[in-house]
């Protein structure tokens, strides 16, 4: 079973960009789906982008043509790309790898869009 070590958040002002990572442990990262997910105070936890292990992507209309998820299997990290970032982005962003019966969630990292 793999680990997930999420990194790059942070405070941004709206219109500008950030690149989390998400690091996982383990020598079968490349079978896992890959996806992050994100949870704003006081509403759940949405799905905001998905890879495959062959590199299908899938994203939400909300974010589509603004965010791009990518995987690098020999460094076993998976990217978000966030660009025109909106306040309404503002969340935890979660990094989630699932293959079989396993399903495992990093610890999440903020993402703050203000002014």
């Amino acid at each position: 079973q793999v680990q997930l070590v999420e990194s790059g958040g942070g405070l941004v002002q709206p219109g500008g960009s950030l690149r989390l990572s998400c690091a996982a442990s383990g020598s079968i990262f490349h079978l896992y789906a890959m996806a992050w997910y994100r949870q704003a105070p006081g509403k759940q936890r949405e799905l905001v982008a998905s890879i495959s292990s062959v590199g299908t992507t899938n994203y939400p209309d909300s974010v589509k043509g603004r965010f791009t998820i990518s995987r690098d299997n020999g460094k076993k990290t998976v990217y978000l790309q966030m660009n025109s970032l909106k306040p309404e982005d503002t969340a935890v962003y979660y990094c989630n790898a699932k293959r079989a019966l396993s399903n495992v969630w990093g610890q999440g990292t903020q993402v703050t869009v203000s002014s």
